[in-house]
């Protein structure tokens, strides 16, 4: 440490001076303390101010730039000196140093910038503003065939990438051509998973989708699925999960997906169908999401259905009833909720026997899948009258209903639960299926899906309500007061935050339940006729309409 100390103090006397061979003396002593013992060396780099003498030694034509550039790189490497790098200034001349047509010199700014930046978002935010992601890219084509350049690059893409405010540099620039070109040229694993890494996060731009799209990376990735599938070591299981997963992604976005998908003709929808019948589960999930994501617009989905998809996907479900890949169920009912949207397509999805297979899965205990069967259900009897009913009388799925409407503990399976319930009377308008509610005990969670905080859950309740009030007012009495509906209506009337539609199917609902005499009394104890009256002078004329009607009968039955 004693030559360190004397070759500090000699930099401190030689740094404004011309002599070279003094300077790079000085900063061979630096480099080799550090190589020996780098948190030492930094301490007394730093209790020395040598710090601040380093932004002048950063000129583009020195030969010591490299050396300076490195001993900034090493002294980064420990946190503590990063805050001490930055106040000494060190960020902009380093930043300067990109436009360098040296190597050397662009290697270790890379590494110096990198490490100061090293988990600083601020930092990482600033070097973006300084317009470090176009310099990059345009390093990454001219020097493509140095290794290590290539990957101090990638590194610093890695980073930046995280940042949501570099997304818009990096998709001004032609990234996904040199992302791609530099892929295709790779051949060992480690160098393959470097490039993913980069493109993983930049994938989740849609611009950046469509450009990588356009730049042949899906005939990469699909090449790379193909060497990998069959492959039992770990790197052949790790590139197919990785490959897979970005395919799944780039169909995220609206206009990559469509590009690919080509009308349902394109090759890479063809190929992507091909993975659904695999044995590999990967491969299945992958199949199956990418499904999902193509089925995001009706004509894609009327297309799918009139093609046959809809029997591979149950065919895929049927393999995991027993075997139970969560995953893979999740993904599947996914597709076929998506697929269900259409009107057109409803009918075709019943006769093909969808909601039989989708009941196989109402014992899972895994929260995901129970969300997604039952917004397949839900979907699959919007409209549709005879399966409404079927589904409706069928006394396991109303129980398994009533249970998960208490799943506090899953916010998305209660909500769905509520849902479903409430399509079943509202699409079947059947007695039958009325009954078979009150007699699973889902009235009162009716009544409590009215006071939701989402309007259109609320309004779902209340005209399910109004129907069990309508076809079987008796059998439903004891309920509608355990439940206390009489004063959940009022609080609805009551509520100037209420929306016109809710205070019109609440008005509706409380004429339903006059006819019920323990009812009745609530209704006449609770002073409705006064909220009424007020509601006559509401804006909207469908609700002040209803309002009189509302007022007449409860005049009339006072």
């Amino acid at each position: 440490m004693d030559n360190l100390s004397g070759a500090l103090e000699k930099l401190k006397l030689v740094s404004t001076d011309s002599a070279t061979d003094s300077v790079e003396s000085c900063l061979d002593c630096m480099l080799k303390a550090l190589a020996n013992n780098n948190t030492e060396a930094s301490v007394k780099i730093q209790e020395m101010g040598v710090l601040p003498l380093l932004p002048t030694l950063l000129r583009p034509q020195s030969s010591c730039t490299p050396k300076v550039a490195n001993i900034i790189a090493e002294l980064a490497k420990n946190e503590f000196m990063r805050s001490p790098c930055v106040e000494a200034g060190l960020i902009p001349p380093l930043a300067q140093l990109l436009n360098s047509s040296n190597q050397e010199v662009l290697l270790q700014t890379g590494r110096a910038l990198g490490n100061i930046c090293y988990d600083s978002h601020s930092l990482q935010a600033q070097l973006i503003n300084m317009g470090v992601i176009p310099t990059l890219v345009k390093l990454l084509g001219i020097h493509s065939h140095n290794t290590a350049l290539t990957e101090m690059c990638l590194i610093a893409f890695g980073n930046l990438a995280e940042l949501e405010s570099s997304k818009e540099q990096f998709a001004s620039t032609n990234i996904a051509e040199e992302l791609v070109r530099l892929f295709q040229k790779q051949s060992e694993h480690e160098k393959k998973e470097m490039v993913f890494e980069v493109l993983a996060p930049l994938a989740e731009n849609d611009v950046i989708k469509l450009q990588l799209v356009e730049a042949g990376l899906v005939e990469c990735l699909l090449e790379v699925v193909s060497q990998t599938v069959d492959g039992e070591r770990e790197e052949d299981v790790a590139q197919l999960k990785t490959a897979s997963d970005l395919m799944v992604l780039l169909l995220l976005g609206d206009e990559s997906m469509q590009k690919l998908f080509e009308g349902g003709k394109g090759s890479v929808f063809q190929r992507v169908l091909s993975w659904i019948p695999s044995h590999n589960h990967q491969l299945q999930l992958a199949g199956a999401l990418a499904i999902a994501n193509f089925a995001r617009n009706d004509g894609n989905c009327i297309h799918m259905v009139d093609t046959g998809i809809v029997q591979k996907l149950l065919e895929l479900l049927d393999r995991h009833v027993e075997e139970g890949n969560v995953t893979v169920q999740h993904a599947a009912l996914s597709a076929l909720r998506n697929l269900a949207i259409p009107v057109v397509n409803k009918s075709k999805m019943l006769s093909a026997g969808v909601a039989d297979v989708v009941l196989k899965f109402l014992q899972s205990e895994m929260p995901p899948v129970q969300f997604k069967l039952l917004g397949t259900l839900r979907m699959l009897i919007d409209t549709q009258a005879e399966a409404a009913d079927q589904l409706g009388t069928n006394g396991k799925l109303v129980e398994k209903l009533v249970e998960w409407c208490e799943a506090k503990d899953h916010a998305g399976v209660m909500g769905e639960s509520n849902r479903l319930l409430s399509a079943l009377i509202r699409h079947s308008k059947s007695k039958e299926v009325v009954r078979t509610v009150i007699q699973g005990g889902g009235v009162k969670h009716l009544v409590t899906m009215a006071t939701s905080e989402h309007m259109i859950m609320q309004n779902e309740a209340l005209v399910a309500l109004g129907l069990i009030a309508a076809l079987d007012l008796v059998a439903a009495e004891k309920d509608f007061v355990g439940a206390s509906l009489v004063s959940v209506l009022h609080k609805l009337l009551s509520d100037e935050r209420s929306a016109p539609e809710i205070k019109y199917n609440s008005m509706i609902l409380i004429c339903a339940v006059m006819g019920s005499e323990p009812l009745h009394k609530e209704v006449q104890s609770l002073a409705f006729i006064d909220v009424v009256s007020k509601l006559r002078a509401h804006d909207n004329k469908t609700v002040s309409h209803q309002a009189s009607l509302t007022e007449q009968r409860l005049t009339a039955q006072s």
